[in-house]
């Protein structure tokens, strides 16, 4: 069973930066065969894709967060990061990392003051 835990979620003033992590509980030959996201949900809409990497690590990200956001990942420590920059209040929500599209973690939060 594969297991993701998110961490780096915090409570931040607008303008500040954070870094979420996502460990995965696989092998490093599955890590990186696999697209790694982030995911974010804020409260009353729907989950939506932030950013994405694929396993030769090309990104892809949601509009909004291009320029400030940028995801990284390290397979030899089953790692996928999530620099966040320039926080707005906007990027407020629960994170959570994803794999191959199927499997989730629980999420962390991400509270952004104005």
């Amino acid at each position: 069973q594969v297991l993701l835990v998110e961490s780096g979620g915090d409570l931040v003033q607008a303008g500040g930066s954070l870094t979420l992590s996502c460990t995965a509980s696989v092998s490093i030959f599955n890590f990186s065969r696999k697209t790694m996201a982030w995911y974010r949900q804020a409260p009353g809409k729907p989950r939506e894709l932030v950013a994405e990497i694929t396993t030769d690590g090309s990104t892809n990200y949601l509009d909004s967060v291009k320029g400030r956001f940028t995801m990284s990942r390290d397979n030899a420590k089953l790692l996928a990061l999530l620099q966040m920059n320039s926080l707005k209040f906007e990027d407020t929500g629960v994170y959570y990392c994803n794999m191959a599209s199927n499997y989730w973690g629980k999420g962390t939060l991400v509270t952004v003051s104005s």
